[in-house]
């Protein structure tokens, strides 16, 4: 689609902010006013729309997608998103370990059991560590807790969860996203702790780290997203 407007910036509208192309204001995927939480939100969507060259790439729209995801699918039916986001949780990548007789195992213990163990402490649960690739159901206590504490997230930050869980396949690593202090380089890290370090022992396929440098990024920009949300209003 060849670019239609010249301009896009952010005006206040409807207890929130909005993006305006020309003075007409943007609509979801579905149809909805994209009324944003504040100002700073608003900004980065309208830097989205500012980037297009002559034709219009959808890839380039990371944070209207979220923004998109979040009015369209998690605000009517907050209940499904927060079942869906817990379904990472009961088979989180973090809880599921080589066997303690294999090198690997180390390593996950090492990068995974301190990220692990921090978001145990910071939520009160304890989460079913698994040797091998066998299910087992994780405490339904834990579940509980977490499932609590998503409902406590707005719609926003649900839906920055859900990309960042579903790129690392891991609620924890999501959850431990959206902390002030999150280093979004070490969690991409940790997400990727058995490829590391499979490619440490048969060296890198250049197809697949294109693959990952391109997820990387959209876990990235999902942080920052979340951390957008969060800003004050102006």
């Amino acid at each position: 689609m060849k670019k239609f407007y010249k301009e896009a910036l952010a005006e206040s509208a409807d207890g929130g902010w909005r993006v305006m192309l020309d003075g007409r204001g943007i609509k979801t995927a579905m149809g909805a006013p994209q009324v944003v939480p504040n100002e700073t939100l608003a900004n980065a969507l309208a830097s989205e729309w500012d980037g297009q060259g002559e034709e219009i790439d959808p890839a380039h729209f990371l944070f209207r997608d979220m923004a998109d995801y979040a009015i369209d699918v998690v605000r009517p039916n907050r209940d499904a998103a927060i079942g869906e986001l817990l379904r990472y949780a009961e088979t989180d990548t973090l809880c599921y370990r080589a066997d303690p007789d294999e090198a690997l195992f180390q390593r996950q213990q090492e990068v995974w059991e301190p990220l692990l163990s921090s978001i145990e402490a910071r939520h009160g649960v304890r989460f079913t560590r698994v040797s091998g690739i066998m299910h087992r159901p994780q405490p339904p206590e834990t579940l509980e807790a977490i499932r609590r504490h998503l409902a406590e997230q707005d719609d926003f930050a649900l839906a920055a969860l859900n990309t960042l869980a579903s790129l690392s396949t891991s609620l924890s690593i999501a959850l431990a996203a959206l902390e002030e202090d999150a280093d979004a380089e070490a969690l991409w890290a940790a997400a990727n702790c058995e490829e590391d370090w499979q490619m440490e022992l048969w060296g890198k396929d250049y197809l697949a780290k294109e693959r990952r440098d391109r997820r990387q990024a959209e876990f990235t920009n999902a942080l920052r997203f979340a951390r957008l949300t969060r800003e004050e209003a102006s």
